[in-house]
């Protein structure tokens, strides 16, 4: 059974349509106005092997916030719609992943219970135009709605494109650990409560 969903999410900000594909290849297809958030999405496809399809027509013209945290939102929704009742996935993912001078490590849990614990300390506000305290709001919508635990830490850097990237390609790594399948765990939830 294809572990995919597709989520639209209409407000009277943004309209985004987002479809994912958890045992894809890493395919991305991307269409938000926001280039930026875009190469950090083809991170999360790329060393996730998700396939992802994201577009978005959002208020940009005002800035980017509303469709960075819509689309955290709805790639939530999403991620939590095609991994359905979480058995038989190994529910724990972690990487640790460097880009010259940075390092990141990203642990998650699907747990059931949202909580982001974000320690990144931007070495300017803006790469370009992308105002760096948006991933923040990103990373809060996916974890709200995604229902997950999210540890984030940039443990050294002081380019700001490189402290970003590294943190969306451990995730992406992260997230392809959690939600692997365990053959040992078919059918079985990863949980001494029987429930996440």
């Amino acid at each position: 059974m294809a572990r995919s969903a597709t989520v639209e999410r209409n407000t009277l900000e943004t309209q985004i349509r987002v479809s994912i594909n958890l045992d894809g290849t890493g395919k991305a297809q991307f269409d938000t106005g926001v280039p930026f958030l875009e190469h950090m999405l083809d991170q999360i496809a790329r060393h996730g092997l998700i396939d992802l399809d994201i577009h978005c027509n959002g208020d940009t013209h005002i800035d980017d916030h509303h469709t960075v945290e819509d689309i955290g939102i709805t790639l939530g929704q999403a991620f939590a719609q095609a991994i359905g009742d979480k058995k038989g996935i190994v529910r724990y993912g972690h990487s640790y992943v460097p880009l010259d001078e940075a390092l990141s490590r990203v642990v998650i849990d699907f747990s059931g219970r949202p909580g982001l614990d974000m320690k990144v300390d931007f070495t300017r506000g803006n790469i370009g135009r992308f105002d760096t305290q948006l991933f923040w709001e990103f990373f809060q919508g996916f974890v709200n709605h995604a229902n997950v635990t999210l540890h984030i830490d940039n443990l050294k850097g002081f380019n700001a494109h490189h402290q970003a990237e590294t943190i969306f390609k451990a995730f992406g790594r992260a997230l392809r650990m959690a939600v692997e399948l365990d053959p040992r765990m078919a059918g079985v939830m990863p949980s001494t409560k029987g429930t996440l």
